[in-house]
């Protein structure tokens, strides 16, 4: 493995601009939320003054008691100890439970958390900093998370859905022989299988599998893995959650900051509800309010206001925060820094800037994460015998494959000619109409139109014709564009981690940490 090139998201074109803006700073607001040592020393000074002792050791002994089944390494048990320390802090990354892991992206967000409390160690040697895996145990759609694909299979779990996923009870392993199927002959395939097996046990739920696997993969980094379905962290939260079913205080406070960026970028990654909490029974339902009693979307459960506070103030583990409160939640409960996420998770946080403070909660530094692209060298070689660079597969590849299929194109050529000519005589045209009535100048203007329309008609056939002629190299360009982008889009948001770990073992973790950048977005391209 050799990293041949690392690529700043603000030089890749499908980066959304709202996220280029804002590691750019230009989102008036935000330069604090941006990665920087004086911003992490700022972060260190509002958190430490804002979170309370009392919080540290709950938040503590609630991880303590989520992992007690598991053996927990020494920089763990070291980790948990810190935390009840007001020097301590974290950071997190979170994510779904996606059936063994999911995306290879699940793996990169954790290992730049890990690599950051790393970095921040050796800058601030006062504090301790803690790497965090939130677990997205308490979303019910099933679907998103039910399946992973290698480079040759489908793989899917089947169970009764509807409820916080985490809750859900395995039952259905037929995936795991054909995953045998296709890994027993890799170098590391048995120990890949040992894993699935391992945490994907008839009974265990999915929380339970998901923290098997990661504890096992990221133990020794000292890694805590969290999950949120806690009555002990919920009631933390139930001030906030109270306030949310009365005031209905998310929605009113992020919507100056959903319109700025609904005004500027055409739309926000999720829209607030007058109402951000779900209500958790067998199923997961959204609440909502008719103006008179709290409703339970699609179940026959009602509650008066007096009656849904007491539901609340005696079960908060009822209660479930959607994506835009959760990240209220999770700032609520943790000692924490800064969040590593996508694209897609840094756009919806930046909502609720406005809401943290009315809450007067600190925000956190926002950090999109690292990306990285694992190509064979067989295939940089076939990219360079076309004198393609490989970030040309990171623009507009249409334009780069009509480029090259036009490439000293004679008739192209011949055409620009001619069009360039007759530009100079219209323009030569229009100028001694001036000296005439005006109707004659449209008219000049108007036949210029429709006989530049023709060359751009004529452009177009001819990028036609070649793509006929030139088939075979059209074929070649399109191949190698889906041995870069799979199912054509970012391999990370294809192949499981299982792909790559199958030939490289720990080795490849060890490989991703090694290269991951962590002052900088980056899209990380490696050579195997």
């Amino acid at each position: 493995m050799k990293t041949i090139n690392k690529i700043a998201f603000s030089e890749i074109g499908s980066i959304p601009k709202l996220v280029k803006d804002f590691l750019n700073h230009d989102i008036q607001g935000f330069e604090a939320q941006t990665f920087s040592l004086e911003n992490f020393a700022q972060q260190i000074h509002l958190k430490q003054n804002s979170f309370i002792v009392e919080k540290r050791e709950i938040l503590s002994e609630t991880i303590k008691s989520q992992l007690s089944d598991f053996k927990l390494s020494s920089k763990q048990t070291e980790n948990l100890e810190n935390l009840k320390h007001k020097n301590t802090f974290t950071i997190t990354t979170g994510h779904q439970l996606n059936l063994f892991s999911g995306p290879v992206f699940f793996v990169y967000k954790i290992l730049q958390t890990i690599k950051t409390c790393t970095y921040l160690q050796q800058n601030f040697p006062d504090f301790n900093f803690i790497p965090v895996y939130w677990m997205a145990s308490e979303d019910h759609d099933f679907a998103e998370i039910n399946h992973f694909k290698t480079e040759n299979n489908y793989y899917e779990i089947n169970e009764k859905s509807g409820s916080a996923v985490g809750r859900i009870q395995i039952n259905d392993t037929f995936f795991i022989s054909e995953f045998e199927k296709e890994f027993k002959d890799s170098i590391f395939g048995t120990e890949l299988i040992l894993m699935l097996k391992e945490a994907y046990k008839n009974g265990n739920t999915l929380t339970k599998a998901i923290q098997t696997l990661v504890n096992r993969l990221f133990s020794d980094f000292g890694l805590l893995i969290l999950d949120g379905d806690s009555k002990a962290l919920k009631d933390q939260i139930k001030d906030v959650f109270k306030d949310e079913l009365e005031n209905f205080s998310l929605h009113k406070n992020s919507k100056d900051k959903v319109e700025f960026l609904t005004d500027k970028y055409g739309k926000v990654q999720v829209n607030p509800r007058e109402i951000n909490l779900f209500y958790l029974s067998e199923t997961r339902d959204r609440i909502d309010f008719d103006g008179e009693n709290y409703i339970v979307v699609d179940k026959n459960i009602q509650f008066t206001k007096e009656e849904i506070l007491n539901e609340l103030e005696n079960y908060p583990e009822k209660f479930s925060p959607n994506a835009l409160m959760r990240p209220v939640y999770q700032e609520t409960v943790l000692p924490n820094l800064a969040y590593i996420g996508g694209n897609a998770e840094i756009m919806y946080w930046l909502e609720l800037k406005d809401y943290f403070t009315q809450l007067n909660l600190p925000f956190p530094i926002l950090i999109p994460r690292n990306s990285m692209l694992f190509l064979k060298e067989k295939t940089i070689g076939k990219i360079e015998k076309l004198n393609l660079k490989l970030d040309d597969f990171f623009q507009n590849f249409t334009k780069i494959t009509n480029d090259k299929i036009l490439d000293n194109n004679e008739i192209l050529h011949l055409l620009n000619q001619k069009e360039n000519l007759l530009a100079k005589q219209f323009s030569e045209l229009k100028n001694a109409a001036e000296n005439t009535d005006q109707s004659f100048g449209n008219l000049v203007k108007a036949e210029e139109t429709r006989q530049m329309k023709s060359f751009g008609r004529m452009k177009k056939r001819l990028l036609r014709a070649e793509k006929i002629k030139q088939n075979e190299l059209l074929e070649r360009l399109e191949n190698l564009f889906l041995d870069v982008h799979p199912s054509k889009t970012w391999q990370e948001r294809i192949y499981n981690f299982s792909v790559f770990f199958a030939d490289f073992g720990y080795s490849w973790i060890e490989f991703c940490m090694e290269e991951m950048v962590v002052e900088d977005s980056k899209l990380i391209i490696v050579a195997i």
